[in-house]
């Protein structure tokens, strides 16, 4: 923990600004930032420091030091902290990771020639440099070591594991492909969530798949007592390899969807979904089952092929009643993983197709580092507690 920051300008530094320029300007940059940070966590706070008020919506605890890389240097700010870890001050820029793998992407499409006036133009905004392939190269080596570091990072026990995909579009030898962007969440044992481990590859789903999973065993992945997924091609048969004695979940708002595709007629699509969710808020698996064999026996003949579905995937839905009430409305679907996807999909959106696999795997890196570090700051996902 630091020291409380200066909240004014003293005059040996006015004086300093005043013989040395623009040397002293991390020093300035430093201490107006921090008292910017400490304004604003007290408005936050809506209390001064040591006031007693009934509007005091928490307590400071202190500060916590955080290194930025700047134009000017490395700068370490004293970043304001609240005892229950909700508070950031929007004065520091957030996700200085992501930006940086961000810029890097545009970056590798300007030098590589395949960019557009609107790629020039932000890299040059966000750069402030001509750019050429030495900068961008070495730049990338920089933050790939962090990024490696945290994807190779050992794990520690982990209740429950989410999985999850989605694609983006990556150039290969000329050619835009479809990339898979394999993610692994777990809920640890104090019942906060983590981001365990992030993949990209152009390769056959179930290959992919595997090595995943087999990476976050091999990097100490265990205490897994539930898995959490949709039927993602591939994914099915990897997982059974890897995690094949472990209770599945799989996702009931993927279900919820599926569904629909076995409804024959638009005007019955309403009363099916309401018919699946009364299965799926059932208080016990016994009556789950109960009201499952109603409904397949309702739509045997109205709806033979959505009824044969529902026999066989609806149970596969129904593996999180046999786990605590109180972790069951979290542990139904894969929505834990959505915000990471959103933010995943907002900033691959300005790159549109990414030069190489590296640069999608940087970038989605960076999002699943910043988060996790959220979450780990953040509050208690599932409580551990009866």
């Amino acid at each position: 923990m630091t020291r409380q920051p200066d909240c004014t300008l003293s005059d040996d530094l006015m004086r300093m600004i005043a013989e040395q320029g623009l040397d002293v300007l991390p020093e300035l940059i430093r201490i107006m930032l921090n008292a910017a940070m400490q304004a604003e966590r007290q408005q936050y706070l809506r209390a001064a420091p040591y006031e007693r008020t009934t509007e005091r919506q928490g307590y400071a605890n202190g500060y916590k030091p955080k290194t930025v890389t700047t134009r000017v240097g490395d700068i370490t700010f004293a970043l304001p902290q609240v005892r229950d870890g909700s508070f950031y001050p929007s004065a520091l820029e957030r996700g200085l990771r992501s930006e940086r793998a961000l810029t890097l992407a545009l970056a590798e499409m300007y030098v590589q020639g395949v960019s557009t006036r609107k790629v020039a133009a932000i890299t040059e905004q966000l750069c402030g440099v001509q750019l050429d392939s030495m900068h961008v190269s070495r730049a990338a080596q920089q933050l790939d070591e962090q990024l490696t570091k945290w994807r190779e990072r050992r794990l520690s026990k982990t209740r429950y594991l989410y999985l999850d995909a989605r694609y983006e579009k990556v150039r290969i030898d000329g050619q835009v492909r479809d990339a898979a962007v394999l993610l692994a969440m777990g809920v640890l044992e104090d019942g906060k969530r983590a981001l365990l481990g992030v993949s990209v590859a152009v390769s056959e789903q179930e290959v992919h798949w595997r090595q995943f999973l087999q990476s976050l065993v091999e990097r100490g992945l265990s205490g897994v007592e539930l898995v959490i997924s949709d039927a993602h091609t591939g994914l099915v048969a990897a997982r059974k390899a890897v995690f094949g004695g472990l209770p599945w979940q799989r996702c009931q708002f993927h279900l919820q969807q599926n569904a629909q595709a076995f409804v024959p007629r638009q005007e019955m699509k309403r009363e099916v979904a309401v018919a699946i969710r009364a299965i799926f808020n059932a208080p016990s698996r016994t009556a789950a089952e109960t009201l499952l064999a109603q409904t397949v026996q309702q739509y045997a003949k109205s709806a033979s092929k959505l009824a044969a579905w529902l026999e066989t995937a609806i149970p596969e839905g129904l593996t999180v009643l046999a786990f605590p009430a109180s972790h069951q409305q979290r542990l139904r679907t894969t929505n834990g993983l959505e915000r990471l996807n959103q933010e995943i999909r907002r900033r691959t959106r300005v790159v549109g197709v990414f030069p190489n696999e590296a640069s999608c795997l940087r970038l989605v890196t960076a999002l699943a580092m910043e988060t996790s570090d959220e979450w780990e700051a953040g509050k208690v996902y599932l409580s551990t507690t009866p």
